[in-house]
């Protein structure tokens, strides 16, 4: 039972002191959802009490549910609070989609902080739904709840002296709030560059060495275990500042957030107070947010664990009241509507088709890394049928493409490599970050068809083979839905299992699709003006070299 406003609560249980670092018998005091005292006892427990686990970084949209689904879905498994950065959404629909997260997750008690997306559009090489400028930037910081300026992805801006980024950084440093990086890969002059201008934070870092670099210039390391980008096995050694989820998706969530991190951290042999603190002290402290500690004057924000090892969650208190328990969410979620964003016309199958005059082409070929973001380039020979280049199925290049939805019906067409499709065609909405529509097949027809039932639906996830199809229904932003994250995952496991069907060998291959279209992360990428080279930071073609008996 919990208390009521202005009623004396207690509980108790084996204290995790993050500050100390001790372990001991104590009774926790909360009056009105704050800490008023912490009392050492002589007793025995079986279970440990520690504060409410905090994600430091982390996109709702990526989970594919509202924000009130979200918190469903993670204050089970001890999550308390999170910091989310509502880029995804802000470009698709601007200031309009920011507010839409936050008056969605006034709802429910997770308390959800947010960062002022830094970057919309992430690049000038794309077109997106949605500018967040100055203006935008300074109101969106102004707020209580807006606790850092997002990551800064423009990091060859930052390099560059760019005076829009530069004034940006600036807004967020005169509210006194931290700036967050993203940094995949910098290192030199260059990292040193983008630290001296007062970014905090990365959560990029693939190997030990990237991370130990920038950790000893003084940047707070994210150690990020999401579902595209697994890197706490590789990270972990570095002794980082922070466990963070970045992006995960639904049917991972119903198997646990950071809970299952800390167990994994400890397993893998990090100490668990550090780990503790990591998703407690630590964020709390960097982004001044009420908890993170059970101290008096704190929010009793707090959990209850059988032990330090598994953390299998017991109870949940958000503001001293009891909001789950024994893994169920004692609250329900109602998310709020949102109208469609879509301003496309149907797709035909030769939008998808790369024109050339020769027999045979070289073309660039996106390589995709099973478990990271990166992208490599690889090449390759393919012949010319009437005009048009073709695909080559049985060594697995295949067709990919973007096509914008914002009202200008621009399609890019490419070529990429790790999908292993046999057949037919799969597309989303979710094509970070500006959330074009993305689409990868074996031929133009099915690719054409997958796109149109995108555009009907208003937005999801669509595999097409052989005049059948699975879908997952996004109708919020093209990005989230509002059915329960239980349904989203069902529904999802559905589409991936009729995906592998058609061949496909990847884990997560919507997620691992929704990337190719994010120029701020290596090497190649496609957007819906043309192929993007990374490394040489401009466009590059599709066919390097044509070949004519």
């Amino acid at each position: 039972m919990s208390p009521s406003l202005g009623e004396s609560y207690k509980i108790r249980g084996n204290l995790l002191d993050v500050f100390t670092g001790d372990i001991y018998p104590a009774e926790v005091e909360f009056r009105g959802g704050t800490i008023t005292c912490v009392k050492h006892l002589k007793a025995e427990f079986d279970h440990y009490i520690l504060p409410g686990f905090i994600d430091a970084h982390l996109h709702i949209e990526s989970s594919m549910v509202s924000p009130s689904r979200f918190a469903e879905a993670v204050v089970p498994h001890g999550t308390s609070a999170v910091i989310a950065d509502p880029h995804e959404i802000a470009n698709v629909m601007g200031l309009d989609g920011i507010k839409y997260m936050m008056d969605d997750s006034n709802s429910v008690p997770l308390k959800v902080y947010f960062s002022a997306p830094s970057c919309v559009p992430a690049t000038p090489f794309e077109t997106s739904g949605a500018v967040i400028g100055l203006v935008e930037i300074d109101e969106l910081l102004a707020r209580e709840d807006v606790v850092a300026l997002g990551e800064m992805m423009n990091f060859p801006g930052v390099i560059a002296d760019d005076p829009t980024v530069k004034r940006k950084i600036q807004t967020a440093l005169k509210y006194k709030k931290p700036v967050d990086g993203h940094a995949p890969l910098l290192t030199g002059s260059d990292l040193c560059k983008y630290i001296s201008a007062g970014i905090s934070t990365d959560h990029e870092c693939t190997t030990l060495e990237e991370a130990l670099e920038k950790k000893q210039l003084g940047m707070k390391i994210m150690i990020r275990e999401g579902s595209s980008a697994p890197n706490l096995e590789d990270l972990w050694k570095v002794g980082g500042d922070f466990l963070v989820s970045d992006d995960r998706h639904a049917e991972d969530l119903l198997q646990g957030h950071l809970d299952l991190v800390l167990r994994k951290a400890v397993s893998l042999g990090m100490d668990p107070l550090e780990a503790v603190r990591m998703v407690t002290l630590n964020p709390a402290q960097h982004y001044q947010l009420d908890g993170g500690s059970i101290s008096p004057g704190r929010a009793a924000d707090l959990v209850l664990v059988d032990d330090l090892e598994e953390f299998n969650i017991k109870e949940v208190f958000i503001n001293g009241k009891l909001v789950a328990q024994q893994g169920k969410a004692l609250f329900k979620a109602e998310p709020l509507q949102l109208k469609s964003s879509f301003q496309l016309k149907p797709k035909v199958p030769g939008e998808f088709d790369i024109i050339s005059d020769a027999d045979s082409a070289l073309v660039r070929v996106i390589q995709v890394v099973e478990g990271q973001l990166l992208t490599l380039e690889t090449e390759a020979w393919l012949k010319s049928q009437d005009g048009v280049v073709q695909p080559h199925i049985e060594d697995d290049i295949l067709k990919v493409a973007v096509v914008e939805r914002y009202g200008h019906d621009r399609v890019v067409n490419g070529f990429v490599n790790g999908f292993n499709l046999e057949k037919g065609a799969i597309a989303s909405s979710v094509a970070h970050d500006s959330h074009n529509i993305i689409v990868v097949g074996a031929e133009s027809t099915s690719m054409a068809e997958a796109v149109n039932k995108i555009r009907e639906m208003g937005g999801g996830l669509v595999a097409t083979s052989e005049n059948s199809h699975k879908f997952l229904n996004l109708p919020l932003a093209g990005l989230m839905s509002n059915q329960s994250t239980e349904k989203v995952a069902r529904d999802l496991e559905e589409l991936k299992l009729f995906v592998r069907s058609m061949g496909c060998s990847l884990d997560s291959p919507f997620m691992t699709m929704s990337f190719l279209a994010l120029l701020v992360i290596p090497q190649l990428k496609i957007s819906d003006q043309g192929l993007f080279d990374l490394d040489k930071f401009d466009f590059v073609d599709v066919i390097k070299e044509k070949h004519k008996r």
